[in-house]
This record gives structure tokens, C-alpha cells and sequence, in this order.
């Protein structure tokens, strides 16, 4: 095992913060294999490259030698997560959560070693709690404090509902810590009140409180918001590799360097090299490659990731797509040809229409011959009309 000061470095690395750094130290010297938890709500069936910034974490720490408890809640799912929502989440059926389990079981072990990975649910204690059980769990916490939660506080300010279950969700959270014993617990920011509920409760039932560790939200293709599904702004781990590899080509090269710090296993010294190549004149976009064909392989296989290089060089030169372009960003949804008046690559809608039917119009390379389809929000894509006239647009 490596000394704490080499482990604290690779458990610090793309990290946002950790509670109590001190108290981490402390566990770290001890020399026992810490449990770490890391817990996903079963709420869609697959998985997007943001949910594997925890998971490549919960990856380093048990290439460190600690004990990875990959937590599905499928009881929490059934409460529905109300961070960050500015309105009550609709609770999944026992089904649907079931069956997203399961997948996300076959998704993980892409990155996770199932030898090494404990693979808990939390029915599994919460199911069986009494009504008398969970009064006694809910009056550990007051109404005050769970106000003090971000999306809680501003919700009750505005005036929209929120209902009683959705208090409970920390609390069945944090009392997962308390039954799985964890040494550390990570999550995004956003989870930080949760994370530290764990803490607060671990430490009512006589236990000795976990770390936390939170990880930054990776933002999505556009670059601003996070990834995310219903966005459309997102990279999946069971993509088709032609378009894993042609969604991180996509992505800006400000936006590269976050995905290699988040989402690459290379070492910081290997990317540091990296950015000084091209400080020294090396194209970004060999850079990029690099990032795709890394994940296509951890996700696919190394000979799909090689295949997805040779179809985008193919289209690549044949398309003769630029490295430089202008880089547009334009306001909420809108059709087709608007998009294209607006990013300056037409002079009138009329014109878009007409081009389009045409055939000299393509997103990301591709021909497209519908000028009124909708453009969605959250999109980065790279707009062309004719041979010579292209934008990278961003839709906000």
C-alpha cells in the first residue's frame, strides 16, 4: 500500500473538498483498508459519463487497497432524490427500479473491479424498518435543520410545496452510513448536506463519523450545464462507439482539460505534457483523440475504439471540417433554420430552407433535410452550409 501522503494526492485529485481532511489522515495511518460508499439512486437504466466522476473515484480508492460499497438505492429511488429540484420528484415503481438496478450493476464493473466491489442495496436494512422505526429516525433532526438545505430553504421561501417524504430522503441516506459503516462517503457537491447527515447520524448511533468527499458536477457537451439526460447534453456509457467518439470531439478545447482532469486515468503529469504540446504547436484536436479512444476502450473494447478513430477520420476528411470556427452561443430552443440565420451562416430563414433541401446542410457531418426540426437546449454541435461556411453552436 502506498504512504498517506501518496494516497492523499490521488484521493485529493479532481476533488472539491473533503470533510475532515484531518480525520482522513488519521483513518489513512491507521492501515486498515477503509470502506468507501458511494450511493446511485436506480432512476434511469443507464449511466452517463458525469456519474463515473464518482465512480472513478470509488476506482482509485480501491486500486489503493480499500473496500469499495457501491450502494443502489432502490429504497431511496422509491422517495425520488429532491436535490437541486424545484418541485416534488414522482417516486419510480418497484419494477422500473428493479430493472435499472440490474443494469447499472453491468455498468459499472466497466470501471469497477467486481472482485473487489461490495454491491449493497439499501431495502436491504430500510425495508426492514417499522413506522416506529422511521419516528424514531426522523426525530434525530428538526424542520429547522432541514431547512438548512439550499433547495429546501428556497423552496419554502417561494412558496412551493414540499412534501413531508422528501424530508425523509437525508435521513434514509445518512442512515445508510450508519448501517454500512462507512469509513468515507463520496458524492457531488450538491450531496454535501447528505453527505454530512451521515456524519451527524453515524455519530447519534455511537459510531464514528465518516469523511466525506465530494466531486465536482461535470458539466455537459455545451460546457455550461451539467450533464444530464433530459438535456441532451450528455455522453453514455453504453453509446454506440462512432458516437462516444464523435460526442467528446465535440466538446471545446477549455472543456477537454476538465474531462481529462474528471474522467481520464492518465497521470497529471502525463496531461501537464499534454497541455505544454500544444502550448509547443500540437493540434488540440490529437489531444481529443486521445481522450476518446481512452474511454471508448475502458467502455467498448480497444479494437472499437480504434474502428471509431478510422469512421471519423473517414467522415473528417471528407467532410474537410475545420479546426477553427466561429463559436457561437444562442438562447433557448429553436428550429433549424433560425439556428442557422441567427449563427450567421444564412442571411434569411428563407435561404436556410432552401439550402437545407438542397443537401448542403450538416450538424457534426451529418446531412440533414428538415429545416424546421427543433434544436434543443443544452446542444453543442458544429453547424455547416456549403462547403466553406461553419459554427460550433452552443444552445443555452
Amino acid at each position: 500500500m502506498k504512504s498517506v501522503q501518496e494516497q492523499l494526492a490521488i484521493i485529493k485529485r479532481g476533488a472539491e473538498e473533503i470533510l475532515v481532511e484531518k480525520e482522513l489522515i488519521e483513518k489513512l495511518e491507521s492501515g486498515k483498508p477503509l470502506r468507501v460508499k458511494a450511493g446511485f439512486d436506480p432512476t434511469a437504466p443507464d449511466l452517463h459519463l458525469g456519474h463515473t466522476v464518482l465512480i472513478n473515484k470509488l476506482k482509485q480508492f480501491q486500486d489503493l487497497g480499500h473496500e469499495v460499497l457501491f450502494l443502489i438505492g432502490d429504497f431511496t429511488a422509491m422517495i425520488g432524490d429532491p436535490t437541486g429540484k424545484s418541485a416534488t420528484r414522482p417516486p419510480l415503481s418497484p419494477e422500473d427500479i428493479a430493472k435499472n438496478a440490474e443494469t447499472y450493476k453491468e455498468q459499472v464493473f466497466k470501471i469497477l473491479d467486481p472482485e473487489k466491489t461490495t454491491v449493497m442495496f439499501n431495502s436491504e436494512w430500510m425495508g426492514q424498518m417499522t413506522a416506529a422505526d422511521m419516528i424514531k429516525l426522523a426525530a434525530t433532526q428538526t424542520v429547522a435543520r432541514m431547512l438548512e438545505r439550499n433547495d429546501f430553504e428556497d423552496r419554502y421561501k417561494s412558496g412551493t410545496p414540499i412534501a413531508i417524504h422528501e424530508f425523509l430522503y437525508p435521513l434514509v441516506q445518512g442512515y445508510d452510513s450508519v448501517a454500512m459503516n462507512a469509513d468515507i462517503e463520496l458524492g457531488g457537491t450538491d450531496q454535501k448536506f447528505n453527505l454530512l447527515m451521515g456524519r451527524t447520524l453515524q455519530s447519534h448511533y455511537g459510531k464514528k463519523p465518516q469523511c466525506t468527499l465530494t466531486m465536482p458536477i461535470l458539466e455537459g457537451l455545451d460546457g455550461v450545464q451539467k450533464m444530464s439526460k433530459s438535456l441532451g447534453n450528455y455522453i453514455g456509457i453504453k453509446d454506440e462507439p462512432n458516437d462516444m467518439f464523435g460526442k467528446v470531439m465535440s466538446i471545446s478545447d477549455d472543456l477537454m482539460w476538465r474531462y481529462y482532469e474528471l474522467l481520464s486515468f492518465e497521470s497529471l503529469e502525463t496531461i501537464e505534457g499534454l497541455k505544454q504540446a500544444i502550448k509547443d504547436g500540437e493540434n488540440p484536436r490529437n489531444v481529443k483523440v486521445k481522450l476518446a479512444l481512452e474511454l471508448i476502450e475502458r467502455f467498448h473494447s480497444k479494437e472499437a475504439a480504434e474502428s471509431a478513430l478510422q469512421d471519423f477520420e473517414t467522415k473528417f476528411s471528407k467532410n474537410a471540417i475545420p479546426d477553427d470556427m466561429p463559436e457561437v452561443t444562442l438562447e433557448g430552443e429553436m428550429p433549424l433554420a433560425n439556428l442557422l440565420k441567427e449563427a450567421g451562416l444564412v442571411a434569411t430563414t428563407s435561404e436556410a430552407h432552401r439550402m437545407t433541401k438542397q443537401g448542403a446542410v450538416k450538424i457534426n457531418g451529418e446531412k440533414v433535410d428538415d429545416s424546421r426540426q427543433l434544436m434543443p437546449i443544452g446542444t453543442t454541435s458544429v453547424y455547416q452550409v456549403g462547403k466553406r461556411k461553419f459554427a460550433r453552436v452552443t444552445l443555452n
